[in-house]
């Protein structure tokens, strides 16, 4: 089986492009650099997902997945040996869950606000931006503070969830302000591009 991604280096799009790499799962990358603008790469992905949306990961037979999680979910079902995500029987699968969803309900959505504030709030975009800009800071630090002792979110057992930090980190407030305000998400950060299967991924998206 082999998949087709579609992304942008730099974007959501790197969290599949790490599980797949995680996994060991060969793909084809479809650059749709551009795809919140119209042209040519947005048409491409709309073909593929009409909510022109990424990551979209697409397989053989016309299965397509559009949602992060989804997709972490499934190639580690895939390849329970990959340890991309706990067991269904494992103590630590409810917590890998929870906080699974929080990266996609709570903190992927203040970008999809702060980063097009002209479409939610045409007439204040810059209480707009300065209020999530806040509100993210404050979720990652209540974040911080659920972390225990060890290198991964999982104390000391790798698993999807420090690509979540890893990635997302690259992203507004920055590196920088993790290394300050959250210590220990900011080594999470570090060690999970370590990873002989991520470091190449996050090198192509992120350019170091």
């Amino acid at each position: 089986m082999r998949w087709t991604l579609y992304g942008a280096p730099g974007w959501g799009s790197t969290l599949a492009e790490c599980a797949l790499a995680w996994t060991d799962e060969p793909f084809d990358f479809v650059d749709v650099d551009g795809f919140d603008q119209r042209g040519p790469a947005r048409d491409r992905l709309i073909r593929a997902n009409p909510l022109a949306r990424v990551p979209t990961l697409a397989g053989p037979g016309g299965l397509v997945l559009t949602e992060s999680a989804a997709i972490i979910l499934h190639l580690a079902e895939r390849n329970p040996d990959a340890a991309l995500a706990p067991p269904p029987t494992d103590p630590d699968r409810p917590i890998f869950l929870d906080r699974l969803a929080w990266f996609v309900s709570a903190v992927y959505p203040t970008f999809t606000y702060r980063d097009y504030p002209e479409r939610w709030a045409p007439s204040a975009t810059e209480e707009l931006v300065a209020r999530i800009d806040a509100f993210r800071c404050s979720l990652w630090s209540q974040f911080e503070d659920r972390v225990g002792p060890g290198p991964h979110v999982l104390a000391h057992r790798p698993s999807a969830l420090d690509i979540y930090v890893a990635v997302m980190s690259r992203w507004r407030p920055g590196r920088a302000w993790f290394r300050t305000h959250c210590p220990k998400l900011h080594e999470i950060a570090l060690a999970a591009e370590a990873l002989p299967a991520l470091a190449p991924v996050i090198q192509r998206n992120f350019g170091d």
